[in-house]
């Protein structure tokens, strides 16, 4: 197993790493809308979509990856009410044939997040 880091996402804020690629997969820790420059929440669905989006850009171009290679992701929402405003944000960044994905309301997310992405993208 190799660890995929950068500074182009916000560093771990526990006990795991940004990314691992192993057998030619890598697969991503879950990203909230944090700036990785400040460490602070951006607020606002928009902003933390967005956000999450261009950290999981960060850790895809950290093992050599786009969003094309992705073949899974999983959106955990705080509010589902959020869904229609995250699948645009979503659109923007990847293109068809879209990936597989799971999206889940959840009771809450790290640091009272409004959104949390992983996904596992794979060499091609």
């Amino acid at each position: 197993m190799k660890p995929v880091r950068t500074d182009e996402a916000p560093g771990a804020i526990g006990p795991y790493t940004q990314a691992i690629e192993t057998g030619g997969m890598v697969y991503s820790s879950g990203q909230i809308g944090l700036d990785p420059e400040t460490g602070e929440l951006v607020e606002g669905i928009e902003a933390q979509t967005h956000r999450v989006m261009r950290n999981l850009q960060g850790v895809l171009a950290a093992a050599g990856l786009d969003f094309g290679a992705v073949v899974k992701t999983t959106i955990f929402l705080a509010d589902m009410e959020d869904f229609v405003t995250v699948n645009g944000i979503y659109a923007e960044y990847l293109d068809e044939p879209y990936p597989a994905r799971s999206t889940v309301e959840v009771a809450r997310l790290p640091k009272d997040a409004r959104i949390e992405v992983d996904l596992v993208a794979k060499r091609r």
